[in-house]
């Protein structure tokens, strides 16, 4: 029988899951086995993969089809000592980033979920994409680089468009002749 952490833990991945596939209207699960089953020393099982094999076990999350370069941990703990982001030198967190960093392929948009007991839900991204907020934590990890927290709620009703645009595959090139974009984006670069 699994540890009450570790019960914790799958149950927020599948919270995490089940929302954004209500968000996005596809289907996000919980990784199977939930574990870097492609990272660390274990990168070498790439090679025998297929895209969509890599995807299912790539983080904590399996995303959407439309959200290919989406790789997402979540975490869920009783506390967590904010005071040390202060430092660069929060060992927690720069923990949790190596484990979402160490499965990362090029262009992927990391996001990390935490969850705290009588505390809240965050999220943690990083301020090379730009994203919209009100109020966030900047993060200058000595170890990882730039990383800004955000309220869970706060984050997806500002930046849930911006999820799905960053997370989505390159678009293909058309053969249409049409060279004006009917789309924009205005965002707010915090960097």
């Amino acid at each position: 029988m699994p540890s009450p952490q570790k019960q914790k833990g799958s149950g927020f991945e599948r919270e995490i899951a089940k929302f954004l596939s209500a968000k996005y209207d596809e289907s996000f699960i919980r990784a199977p086995g939930s574990g870097a089953y492609v990272g660390g020393k274990n990168q070498v099982r790439k090679e025998m993969l297929h895209e969509g094999q890599i995807r299912s076990f790539k983080g904590d999350i399996v995303p959407g089809h439309s959200f290919s370069k989406m790789n997402a941990e979540c975490k869920f703990y009783a506390d967590f000592p904010f005071h040390l982001l202060l430092t660069g030198e929060c060992k927690q967190l720069d923990s949790w980033l190596d484990q979402l960093l160490d499965v990362e392929d090029e262009g992927d948009m990391n996001i990390l979920f935490m969850k705290f007991n009588r505390i809240g839900k965050f999220v943690v991204v990083q301020p090379k994409l730009s994203w919209v907020t009100d109020n966030f934590i900047f993060y200058a990890s000595k170890k990882y680089g730039d990383w800004i927290i955000i309220e869970f709620d706060n984050f997806f009703e500002h930046n849930a468009g911006l999820v799905k645009l960053y997370s989505g595959t390159e678009p293909k090139p058309s053969n249409s002749t049409d060279t004006t974009s009917k789309f924009s984006i205005n965002t707010i670069d915090i960097t």
